[in-house]
């Protein structure tokens, strides 16, 4: 039997882990997954060693606080994948936990394998020499990433994103009102405050703020929430009570890419979900705040070297989506962006052309890709 190690540390890398695994499945039957992971890996069969949700903290100053029990999770990984080695190992992105636990089974002899590339194109360019020392093989889900890795020596194979071979390239948002019980001609907008507790902290009283005054313009404007666990609903929810009670919402429990499809515009938090409605051609506002300590480190140091947040952007090579950052990212500002894409619908058609040119460039059938490269990297190794 075939075992794989495999580790993910939040939503995003359970479902893009969660597609790689059903791959690996169909080419090798006889196969174990073991590691950890959320909902989407549970479905295809992982023995889950610790709680996904243990491990999904973001930005410098949250993880400092929750460093010793990360740090205590990695080294029983550490010493479980040492004394029981499986065949390969794959850290599904999560460079800053995963790299250092790739770096111990690598020199153990273990094949190991990171799926989505660290930024190292964007900030902190220096850690190329670690991942060189941790990775067999960095699987890649951006274009633009092959060219640095293979100029640093680190063993890339392009493979696509999955979420471009599961969007259609062209999506239905009628139908998707349909599903939700959204009329077709409502003006919707939809809120995607993030995925983790801490991102909705920072920014669901913008995002709210800036949705009531939109629908100060257009009364019957409907608003719709999706939110992705009970946790962060929860979170929102304490929010929106003590905040703006009186605003009318409809919270949505997941279907956040139904949501979206159904909207005219998008706000959301910088992360996957800028990839997401790029995919489903929504017109998009992003928005991004750290705590106060982590962006001043990050300014401070000047470690981000791109000219872009969002991942839409990055894609586009242009700014297709407005961008506010930690305090720019007032209710004012955000407003103001959604009413100028609510009110300017020939931009909208020119960001829809973009959208569809990256998408076809994405679209790779990446699952399966990412498959074969595994297993070839595993037979070169017998």
């Amino acid at each position: 039997m075939l075992t794989v190690g495999i580790v993910a540390n939040e939503p995003s890398g359970d479902l893009l882990a969660a597609g790689l695994m059903q791959e690996l499945r169909t080419r090798v039957p006889d196969i174990r997954f073991e590691g950890v992971g959320g909902p989407f890996m549970a479905q295809q069969g992982i023995e889950s060693l610790y709680p996904m949700e243990r491990l999904s903290v973001m930005g410098l100053v949250e993880v400092v606080k929750h460093l010793p029990e990360l740090l205590a999770i990695r080294r029983g990984l550490k010493r479980h994948f040492l004394s029981h080695p499986p065949d390969i190992f794959i850290g599904i992105d999560a460079p800053d936990f995963n790299l250092g636990l790739e770096r111990v089974l690598k020199k153990a002899g273990i094949p190991s394998v990171h799926y989505v590339s660290p930024t190292v194109w964007a900030w902190r360019a220096g850690r190329v020499n670690g991942i060189r020392a941790s990775v067999d093989l960095m699987l890649s889900i951006f274009p633009f990433e092959v060219e640095f890795l293979r100029r640093h020596r680190i063993p890339v194979s392009y493979v696509g994103h999955p979420l471009a071979d599961q969007i259609p390239l062209e999506s239905d948002p009628l139908a998707a009102r349909r599903r939700l019980g959204i009329d077709p001609q409502d003006k919707v907008i939809a809120l995607l405050p993030g995925s983790r507790v801490s991102e909705i902290e920072g920014l669901a009283e913008p995002f709210l703020k800036a949705a009531l005054q939109c629908r100060q313009r257009y009364p019957e404007l409907r608003i719709v929430v999706p939110l992705v666990s009970t946790r962060t609903r929860v979170a929102f929810e304490e929010i929106r009570q003590a905040r703006l009670p009186e605003l009318p919402l409809t919270l949505v429990d997941g279907q956040g890419r139904d949501v979206m499809l159904a909207s005219d515009a998008v706000l959301t938090a910088s992360g996957t979900a800028t990839l997401e409605a790029l995919l489903l051609q929504r017109p998009m506002v992003v928005a991004y705040r750290l705590s106060p300590l982590t962006y001043w480190i990050v300014k401070r140091l000047n470690l981000v070297k791109t000219p872009f947040i969002a991942m839409a952007n990055l894609l586009a090579g242009e700014q297709i989506a407005p961008e506010f950052i930690q305090d720019q990212a007032t209710p004012e500002a955000l407003s103001g962006a959604l009413l100028e894409i609510l009110e300017s619908p020939e931009k909208v058609a020119d960001l829809q052309l973009a959208c569809r040119r990256v998408h076809a460039e994405l679209r790779q059938n990446s699952n399966g890709k990412a498959a074969d490269a595994v297993l070839n990297l595993l037979e070169s190794r017998r």
